[in-house]
């Protein structure tokens, strides 16, 4: 069987929901449902689409009073929404991992930057303190931090919002996690430092045969780096596409976000600005 086809996640009508202050309840993820293998499965849309919350859910990381159900959650057989928090907990960073949007909301602020990393590994495997020493310069060294033993001293407001981001990846991937949700893991990095980042993803897919969720809005980014595309609107997924295709989406969703970006070949001014459709909402 071909190693992109073994299935490690299902997702199957997943819902979140959070209460309103009326008694009632929003929908913000209506009914997703995918399998990840792997392989790199991009999920695109614009802020607001449910994109993190969807991830979130599949980690267990939802906001207390979210309301989340599907007909079916699963990873490595593992039914999610049966297991207990101690489950849980075992499962998070030692085989699945999220990194997070923003590390400043998500690093301990009193934590040496390298204590934290640490805590990580030493959550889910016991090691002697030079081995945890060896593993931590090494992770912060493999996501493109050229000195990572003055890095690892440093605490949190002491590194800029790029390398804050790269430190979250290096904890999330120390314990070696088999699937790994990334949300917008590049959007605070330069142009180089981004393809450095994103040529380490790539390589922990192939070689360790990880499973990769790669949250993102930038369209151009995902095209080239993921092999599928789920394209979310509005908590819905309207359109799924192999990456190496999209130029043929046929949601108007998707051509209304290939449209609105900006080409070298044509002037475009003003850009075109996305029309939206009440119908792309689709049934509740």
């Amino acid at each position: 069987m071909d190693r992109e086809s073994e299935t490690m996640l299902t997702v199957e009508n997943l819902r979140v929901a959070f209460p309103l202050r009326d008694g009632g309840m929003q929908e913000v993820v209506r009914g997703v449902s995918f399998t990840l293998g792997r392989e790199r499965l991009g999920l695109v849309g614009e802020s607001g689409s449910g994109k993190s919350q969807t991830g979130r859910a599949i980690m267990g990381l939802s906001a207390a009073q979210a309301s989340i159900s599907a007909d079916r959650l699963s990873f490595e057989g593992i039914n999610l929404l049966r297991c207990s928090p101690a489950e849980r907990r075992a499962l998070r960073g030692r085989r699945m991992a999220m990194v997070l949007q923003d590390p400043k909301y998500s690093l301990n602020p009193v934590m040496r930057i390298g204590e934290q990393i640490a805590e990580t590994l030493l959550a889910h495997q016991r090691l002697s303190r030079a081995e945890v020493q060896v593993r931590v310069m090494k992770a912060l060294s493999d996501v493109a931090i050229d000195d990572p033993a003055r890095v690892s001293r440093l605490y949190p407001h002491e590194v800029s919002g790029g390398m804050g981001q790269r430190v979250m990846m290096a904890m999330m991937l120390i314990a070696e996690p088999q699937l790994l949700i990334a949300d917008e893991p590049t959007s605070a990095l330069d142009v180089t430092v981004q393809l450095q980042v994103l040529g380490i993803l790539d390589q922990l897919v192939r070689q360790r045969g990880m499973g990769l969720i790669f949250i993102s809005h930038d369209l151009r980014l995902v095209s080239t780096f993921c092999d599928r595309i789920l394209v979310m609107y509005a908590g819905r997924v309207v359109e799924e596409i192999a990456a190496s295709r999209l130029h043929e989406a046929q949601h108007p969703y998707t051509q209304g976000l290939l449209n609105c970006l900006p080409r070298l070949d044509e002037a475009r001014h003003p850009l075109p600005t996305l029309q939206r459709q009440e119908a792309w909402r689709g049934a509740a």
